[in-house]
């Protein structure tokens, strides 16, 4: 993924708005919402953000977002703020991106969920041009740093995981094979080594081939 901070115009950008194609143009507060959806495209534009496309939050998102590979998720969204993030939280579930929320709606009861959803920014009344370049800095590196927490906490799961394996291998050596628990862990060592495997991909191989033969 392309930093933020390195430029804006290689940052790959959606944003995710409802589809106003066919407002009523006397409804006053569905056009208040059509500007507003177009001052945030300007603020980008003018930002030299990389804006590949504009997505309604239906039940086709995930595939489009497949397709697109951004970024970044904007998500433009008044009242159905929460319906929204929903199909873009569910969409982006297996493959995550930082998503910052941009809305009007100055009813924050449900920021907290949002965040814990997944979203790196909620901005409330945010729309100044000057405003989104650094709003969009700070949503990146949040982004970034709580991925980089998930693969601190993954690789120390993995590495627990490894340890419980290798100790039932080497358990299973010194039954077996008669061997010290030194002797076991070489054996293991150097079969990883030969192998150029991981210790506790052998030792589970190991275990799968006993488990086979009995």
């Amino acid at each position: 993924m392309t930093h933020l901070l390195a430029s804006p115009s290689t940052l790959r950008l959606v944003v995710i708005a409802p589809d106003l194609s066919a407002v009523d143009t006397d409804d006053e507060a569905a056009l208040a919402l059509i500007d507003r959806s177009r001052q945030l495209r300007i603020g980008l534009l003018e930002g030299g953000f990389n804006l590949i496309a504009t997505l309604p939050a239906d039940t086709f998102l995930a595939e489009r977002l497949a397709q697109l590979q951004p970024d970044m998720i904007i998500v433009d969204a008044e009242s159905d703020a929460r319906d929204s993030l929903e199909h873009v939280v569910m969409a982006t579930r297996d493959a995550r991106r930082p998503i910052v929320l941009f809305t009007n709606d100055d009813d924050t009861s449900h920021v907290k969920d949002a965040v814990a959803a997944g979203v790196s920014a909620y901005i409330v009344a945010g729309l100044e041009p000057t405003r989104i370049r650094p709003i969009l800095d700070v949503a990146m590196a949040r982004f970034e740093h709580e991925q980089g927490l998930r693969q601190e906490l993954a690789d120390a799961k993995g590495e627990l995981q490894d340890r419980k394996t290798i100790d039932r291998a080497k358990a299973m050596l010194m039954q077996r094979q008669g061997l010290s628990e030194p002797l076991a862990y070489d054996k293991l060592r150097k079969a990883a080594m030969d192998k150029g495997l991981r210790m506790g991909e052998v030792a589970q191989r190991l275990l799968d081939a006993a488990d086979l033969l009995g």
